[in-house]
Formats: structure tokens, sequence, C-alpha cells
């Protein structure tokens, strides 16, 4: 089922910027200002990522580590506030990156990927491949799904998660795509089927909401329901 989903590696900027961990942190600092970009991948000889540093590492080495309250010797004690002094003494990018870097495989979901920065607070995810950097994605990449077509988004819906994930039968289907405002009619097999397309539907990048109009002849014991329509 996941391969019919829009993968990672159709939104993904593959000309991606890295730096290797005994990078300067005046190099990298002066590469995300010349680029203006707010992060970049740490990655080892073998491409592997080992970390990433962005904006917010280096403003520890600007402004120093976070106030800890509790006293004059409380820092003694909270270990919470150890990564930040490393960074405070950090002379390369391998000392001051945030590792280990959270990734995303390039096939993965762009669903699925959109969770993970929201979860974790993130606005970008290296992508790899066979244990190696092959892109970079950021929020504003998955964001650009909103612009899709209604036509691709209709087409997606037949296709792939009518026909190809759930094997239901498209044709009885009439999918209807405005603004992202999915309305969906026709008869299905069963209860269950209508409720399966509503549940995966929202999935499709681009799909901003979904009202069903589908019925079906038998309820998801097998009842007769005579044809009663769902709203």
């Amino acid at each position: 089922m996941r391969r019919n989903a829009v993968e990672v590696r159709s939104v993904m900027t593959s000309d991606v910027l890295s730096v290797t961990p005994d990078t300067p942190i005046k190099d990298v600092a002066v590469l995300l200002s010349e680029r203006g970009i707010s992060g970049v991948p740490v990655c080892d000889a073998n491409g592997a990522v080992v970390g990433v540093l962005s904006e917010a590492d280096l403003l520890v080495k600007q402004g120093g580590p976070r106030h800890v309250s509790g006293g004059l010797f409380a820092w003694l004690v909270d270990t919470a506030s150890a990564p930040d002094i490393a960074k405070l003494r950090a002379h390369t990018a391998g000392e001051a990156m945030t590792s280990p870097a959270v990734t995303v495989e390039a096939e993965t979901p762009v669903a699925e990927a959109a969770r993970m920065m929201v979860d974790r607070g993130m606005n970008r995810l290296p992508v790899v491949e066979d244990g190696a950097l092959v892109g970079i994605v950021t929020r504003a990449d998955l964001i650009r799904l909103f612009t899709r077509s209604d036509e691709d988004i209709a087409r997606e819906i037949r296709e792939n998660v009518a026909g190809r994930m759930l094997w239901i039968d498209a044709n009885r289907l009439e999918v209807e795509v405005e603004r992202g405002e999915v309305v969906l009619r026709g008869q299905v097999d069963t209860e269950l089927e209508a409720e399966l397309l509503e549940k995966r539907i929202p999935l499709v990048p681009g799909v901003v909401g979904i009202r069903s109009e589908l019925s079906w002849p038998v309820d998801r014991k097998g009842h007769p329901v005579g044809g009663e329509a769902r709203a």
C-alpha cells in the first residue's frame, strides 16, 4: 500500500548541501547565511547522516546555554544543560550538531514525514536511501503539495486509493474535487468499503476535507440496508 502514496522522494530537494563533522563552525555559519537556509546535515566519509547543525545550535554558541534556575550551583547537577554546555565550547560542526539525526527514507509517504515534523517540532528532515544522504525535505516542500490541481487529487483517489489500495471499482465512484474539498458519490459493495475510503482519502496530499455521499447495499454484518446513503 505504501508504494502507491506520494513519497518523500517526489517532493524533496536532491541537490542538498552537507558538511562534515570537522567543518569549522564559522564556515557553516557562512554557508547558512549565503544560501539562506536554516540548517544543514552533517555527514561522515561514507555519506551517512550523523547529525544536523541548525541555526538554533549556532545560537547557543552566540548567546550561551539556556538559563537554569535553582541556585548558583544548579548547573552542576542539571544534566539537561550538558548538551548546551558542549555546544558552547564547540569549534566544529561535529561538536555543535544535534545528534543522533532524525532522518526519513526516500520511499516514506509524505503524510508520515509531515507527522514526524509536527510531532518532533522539526522544520526539515534529511532524506536517506541505503543509509546515505540523498536529499532533504522541509515543511515548505510539504506545504506545496496543497497547490496540487484538483484533477491530480481526483486521479490519485480513483487510481491509487480506490483502485490499487482498496481494490474498489473506481468506475462506480464519482469523485468531485474543488479547492481540495472532496465530494464522494456512488455505490460500493459494503459499509466497510465506504469507511475505508473515508479514512484513506484525507491522507492524500492536497486534500483539505471530504464529504461522503456513498451508498451500499449491505452493512458491516452483511445485512441488507436498502441502498441507505451516508451523508
